[in-house]
């Protein structure tokens, strides 16, 4: 029997999508429906209760499939990355303005008008995705309008279609950021967070947890032939981005930070617990 990680396809004990009705036995199948984040962020969790932890992050504008809804929670499938699990309700919307930019800096906000000094109306992360449909400029700071009268800093989007040239480039915007398990944004981000989200700025869509990113992403290579920017460092459970054939960056839970760090300095402080680095990848 075919053994589906539940992470990836969406089977419960009552129901399953559609698409895996000649693999799976399922008392129910059920066609998933197009649906959109309309909230910053949404938790995405393994189980539907507020006590329960996150998974990964869902943000403004991301599509997914929803396959069931109850007591206000909703059973989705990320389109992004495959990732399944269930969200707030209430945070999402089956319609969606065809989306024209993104964001491309770790966190902005949004205004009620064209105007910096206007209360901020919501905050967006890096990779939410807006429908602008016009400019205006205000004491010489231009601003991206939305149909709704909403504003953004025109300077924190890019086209929807414009990808960075260098993802580690990215990673390095995420300095400081506090360290969140399942956090996937400029408000919080976890280790294998931090390479999903940079790579996907830069046109790259990768999985989601470590150990799907040490099986998949690129090739695996041998360190003593020398380590250069953008390989990957795993750790059972953790993974850094090299910066240069020495420092590294990654979310941690030593600094609780995204920080840089010498890769030699990290295998002595992680190895009493973890061992040594058991897979160097090159993206």
């Amino acid at each position: 029997m075919t053994h589906f990680d539940k992470r990836l396809h969406a089977i419960r004990d009552d129901l399953a999508d559609a698409r895996l009705k000649s693999e799976v036995a399922a008392p129910r199948y059920v066609q998933g429906r197009r649906a959109f984040v309309r909230a910053p962020v949404v938790d995405l969790k393994r189980k539907p209760s507020e006590s329960a932890g996150i998974d990964t992050q869902l943000i403004y504008g991301a599509p997914v499939l929803l396959f069931d809804e109850a007591e206000g929670w909703a059973w989705v499938q990320a389109e992004q990355d495959g990732y399944v699990g269930y969200v707030d309700a209430g945070a999402l919307a089956e319609a969606q303005e065809h989306p024209t930019h993104r964001v491309v800096v770790p966190r902005t906000f949004i205004y009620p008008g064209a105007d910096l000094r206007f209360p901020r109306a919501s905050v967006l992360s890096m990779g939410s995705v807006v429908a602008i449909s016009g400019e205006a400029e205000t004491r010489g700071t231009r601003y991206a309008l939305t149909a709704d009268g909403n504003a953004l800093i025109a300077a924190h989007l890019q086209p929807i279609d414009a990808e960075a040239d260098d993802y580690v480039s990215i990673a390095q915007l995420f300095l400081n950021t506090p360290y969140l398990w399942g956090g996937t944004t400029g408000f919080g981000i976890d280790c294998s967070g931090l390479v999903q989200t940079s790579m996907m700025m830069a046109g790259r869509k990768v999985l989601r947890d470590t150990d799907m990113q040490e099986a998949t992403i690129g090739e695996e290579i041998n360190p003593e032939n020398g380590l250069r920017r953008g390989d990957l460092v795993f750790w059972k459970g953790h993974v850094a981005i090299m910066v240069d054939p020495e420092l590294m960056i990654h979310a941690n839970g030593h600094t609780m930070l995204v920080s840089l760090e010498l890769l030699a300095d990290a295998i002595e402080r992680i190895g009493y617990l973890y061992g040594h680095p058991n897979r160097y990848r090159r993206p």
